[in-house]
């Protein structure tokens, strides 16, 4: 590289391996020249002297050759050792700095530690959602995810879910994929005896094995003869944790049995350590896709219609394209196929809505299930909180930069002196830089030791179910880490930087402190403001999640979920006709009602943010009821609304009389009635069900609205039936206590648990438990936003504070005059706190910008609450400015009381 003359003297930079042929060219000449003039003079003529130079020398151009080998190879010598003795030095240099001053180096060690952390922290979250692709997954590039997205109600939704039944259709009518798999997980209960436990299972295709590079610990997988219709192969593939706990790591346990749910499974094999198939959380083993469906719906009373319908969509698909095949191509081929396979379904159910209003369009999203178009919530609050840990690293990188500023300017004599005694700017920036680096370091330590501690609790919060955080055995984390520090470093030193090439050899030589205002002053509150602006950005932040949450807590959702215990039956291989089911969910609930503490129980198909279920729906004078949406079935028993505490708002609830045998019945919701009866009484309208032939369900109430599947979204329409007179399938049963449900679920669980017949068992939990999940987002984002901002705010008090005392310090000796020629302390204080209070309006007024201009993105994820709320950005407003009122208090009331005859003589 050719360095200009200037800029070479500029940083006194020694000449390098460019130079090297020029020096062993004249070296040679000069050496040939001698030997020339040596032979002249011993009496040669010059041409026989310049012939036995040529002989003596030999070959010129392969000695040049050797010589710029060796020289080269000698200047990259010195050069690593001058660099590396220069690093030695610097690094020395640094330490010895640091530790004469703790305080400060503690400080920013903390204040880095706690951003490089907090960005360790989320990216260690987000990372597994969002971009790492599965373990041992072969083609990343080639592997998606396919969603239907449809036209519901005049807006675009995507499905994930598909029927085994659309499963097949794909399968066959697509030629650009290598392969389509299906997977399924759910929890069935595991072992025998008294070492039974509730344990996740997977189901996969045997497709889905060729798309990963995983070969199993011990055994073998499983293949396509034993993933087949009707019920599979009753074996399994157990995950290597759970072949380590409970199964001692034996090499004897393929051939062993293994009870799952209903039926004993052959092991035939151990998956690798980190094999976790296309799920974010750990399945204790993996058995066929289709026997684990068979047995798991025909124990749930839905029989084998799993295969033979597509109203159940309940699986997972997962696509590879063929090598060479784009995507666009690809989603093309999938488009086409989708069409088809809705066409099917319509020759099958003529009631639905046509294909030409529901204008189905394939998509193939990433393999992360969280990157795809069904996005939760949870994990795009996580995403803006990824942003505000980098907001945090940004405040935390400006408080720093100040303080290296503030120590740099303290230090420009001594920079000063080193200039003027030849030390090159290079090698003072290089020296900065490695300070930097070394508190970056020392952050990144604090960082990791943050992240360690704290990653944890945020995946309980943000992602409860998937794999522990292994911060310091990540490779991409530590990478991420090391590159936040590298960023945190050049950015804290920036600052300091910027001194060495302003750097006034004679006014720093001649001058006191007061020579470091200026524009430096100026630098220092540029850096405050941005620190200010930032805050108020994360501080409107915290409070419009908090406002949120206020508000999803106090949204009514139709029921009171608290002491409300939903407890399912789980027969495992009982068997058991369906009439003797529904005898052993009414036996339940006669038992559940003759508890002390039970207010009312009652049987149900259908729990709000846990199962659905609908069937086909005919309204006499309406043509097709389906296009007016979907339509949820309750098929309950006679103390449901009591259960669940739903009012009914006209007629009535249900009855004991209400039985098979006397007039049908129905309760249809509010929203229910006003959509298919607009304007009309909704009592003694008459529904069918399954077939228009079939006989009315005389409406004799309307029930509240209840939540179901979102809290943001509405109710949707639901309605009720007696389970006696349309049963509908038997799961579980609610019961309504005093006491919280929380602290009665066990001990009903166990006073129910005699009811069951042998291996049958009951699950209990809390119906709010179920509602949980639902609150996490806001939870999240107003604890998350509100740690976020109270430490911006903290760092950005420190900040204001650091940078009005040194202010103070420069201005010594005008405030001493000041207050030598009457001064008082009034005016003094109000002269300080002026100027720090100029700072923060342009910093609250800066961040209220941001806040607007960031108010759409943020939107989506409030919850009835206005992202531009006039009452949270001016509470905001006048925190963030009482805050810097009280820390600007301190350096104000010291510049008031300065000695003005120390003052004067100080200079």
């Amino acid at each position: 590289m050719n360095i200009s003359p200037r800029f070479r003297r500029l940083f006194r930079i020694e000449r390098g391996l460019e130079d090297v042929p020029t020096a062993v060219a004249d070296e040679l000449q000069f050496h040939f020249d001698m030997t020339i003039e040596e032979l002249v003079a011993a009496g040669m003529s010059r041409d026989e002297a310049t012939r036995e130079a040529h002989r003596r020398f030999g070959d010129l151009e392969r000695t040049r050759l050797d010589l710029h080998g060796l020289d080269r190879a000698r200047v990259v010598v010195e050069r690593r050792a001058r660099w590396w003795s220069g690093v030695r030095q610097d690094l020395r240099y640094a330490v010895r700095g640091l530790r004469g001053s703790p305080g400060f180096t503690l400080g920013v060690m903390l204040t880095l530690g706690l951003g490089i952390g907090a960005n360790a922290t989320m990216f260690a979250i987000i990372d597994p959602l969002l971009f790492r692709p599965p373990a041992y997954l072969r083609h990343p590039d080639r592997v998606n995810r396919p969603f239907v997205g449809t036209v519901q109600q005049g807006t675009e939704a995507f499905q994930g879910s598909f029927s085994y039944r659309q499963y097949l259709d794909l399968v066959s009518d697509t030629r650009s994929f290598e392969r389509v798999a299906g997977y399924w997980a759910t929890n069935l209960a595991v072992g025998t005896g008294d070492n039974v436990q509730e344990q996740r299972i997977t189901g996969l295709s045997a497709s889905i094995w060729p798309m990963f590079s995983a070969r199993p610990v011990l055994g073998r997988f499983f293949g396509a003869d034993e993933d087949r219709l009707p019920f599979g192969e009753p074996v399994v593939v157990v995950s290597w944790p759970y072949w380590q706990a409970r199964l001692g790591g034996r090499t004897d346990v393929l051939g062993q049995q293994l009870r799952i749910g209903k039926l004993s499974y052959t092991i035939i094999g151990v998956a690798p350590r980190d094999f976790l198939g296309f799920e974010l959380r750990r399945s204790i083993g993996f058995v066929p896709l289709t026997n684990l469906a068979a047995n798991v719906f025909e124990d749930r009373g839905v029989g084998q219609r799993f295969s033979d319908t597509y109203n159940m969509n309940w699986l997972r698909l997962v696509t590879e394209r063929k090598a060479g095949i784009t995507t666009a191509v690809a989603t093309a081929d999938l488009q086409q196929a989708v069409v088809r396979s809705l066409e099917r379904r319509a020759l099958e159910q003529p009631g639905r809505r046509p294909i030409s209003e529901i204008r189905p369009r394939a998509m193939l999203a990433p393999v992360q299930e969280q990157a795809g178009p069904n996005q939760s919530s949870t994990t795009r609050v996580g995403t803006w909180l990824v942003g505000v840990a980098l907001v945090v690293l940004l405040i935390a990188c400006a408080n720093v930069g100040n303080l290296l500023l503030a120590r740099a300017l303290r230090r420009r004599r001594e920079i000063a002196v080193r200039l003027a005694l030849g030390v090159t700017r290079g090698r003072l920036l290089t020296q900065l830089l490695t300070e930097s680096l070394l508190l970056a370091t020392l952050g990144a330590g604090a960082g990791l030791f943050v992240a360690t501690w704290s990653g944890s609790i945020v995946q309980r919060a943000l992602a409860p179910d998937t794999e522990p955080i292994g911060i310091l055995s990540d490779t991409r984390l530590l990478v991420v880490a090391g590159i936040t520090m590298t960023f945190t470093a050049i950015v804290c030193g920036l600052a300091p930087a910027m001194l060495v090439f302003r750097a006034d050899l004679v006014a720093s030589l001649r001058g006191g402190v007061r020579e470091g205002g200026g524009p430096r002053s100026r630098l220092r509150s540029g850096l405050l403001i941005v620190q200010g602006a930032l805050s108020m950005l994360l501080l409107v932040g915290a409070a419009l999640f908090v406002r949120s949450l206020h508000a999803v807590r106090a949204e009514p959702l139709g029921y009171d979920p608290a002491q409300i215990t939903y407890l399912e039956q789980n027969l495992r291989g009982v068997p058991m006709a369906d009439e003797e089911r529904y005898r052993l969910l009414d036996r339940l609930v006669a038992r559940a009602e003759a508890l002390p503490g039970v207010v009312a129980a009652t049987r149900t198909t259908s729990v709000p943010f846990w199962t659905d279920w609908s069937i086909d729906l005919f309204v006499p004078g309406i043509d097709s009821v389906g296009k007016l949406g979907d339509f949820i079935l309750h098929s309950v028993s006679s103390g449901y609304f009591r259960t669940m505490g739903t009012a009914i708002v006209q007629g009535r609830g249900f009855a004991d009389t209400d039985r098979a045998g006397s007039e049908r019945v129905i309760v249809v919701s509010r929203s229910m009635a006003h959509v298919i009866w607009p304007n009309q009484p909704a009592l003694g309208k008459c529904v069918k069900l399954e077939a228009d032939s079939l006989p009315c369900h005389v409406v004799v109430g309307v029930a509240e609205d209840i939540k179901r599947g979102s809290l943001s979204a509405e109710p949707g329409l639901q309605y009720y039936v007696p389970a006696s007179q349309y049963p509908a399938g038997a799961f579980g049963i609610l019961v309504r206590t005093t006491m919280p449900a929380a602290s009665t679920a066990e001990s009903l669980r166990r006073a129910l648990q005699a009811e069951m017949p042998g291996p049958a068992y009951l699950t209990a939990q809390p119906l709010d438990r179920l509602i949980a999940p639902q609150l996490i987002p806001w939870e999240l984002g107003a604890t998350m936003f509100t740690l976020f901002g109270g430490l911006a705010l903290l760092v950005a008090s420190v900040g204001l504070y650091s940078v009005l005392a040194y202010g103070v310090a420069q201005r010594r000796q005008e405030l001493g005059v000041r207050i030598a020629l009457g001064a008082t302390v009034v005016s003094v204080v109000r002269l300080v706190v002026r100027d720090a209070m100029q700072l923060m309006v342009v910093a609250v007024a800066l961040g209220l910008c941001a806040a607007l201009a960031a108010a759409r993105w943020v939107e989506p994820l409030l919850f009835h609450t206005s992202p531009r709320d006039p009452v949270v950005l001016a509470g905001v407003a006048a925190v963030l400015l009482l805050v810097s009122l009280a820390a600007a208090f301190a350096p104000a009331w010291r510049a008031a009381h300065v000695d003005p005859a120390i003052a004067l003589r100080s200079e």
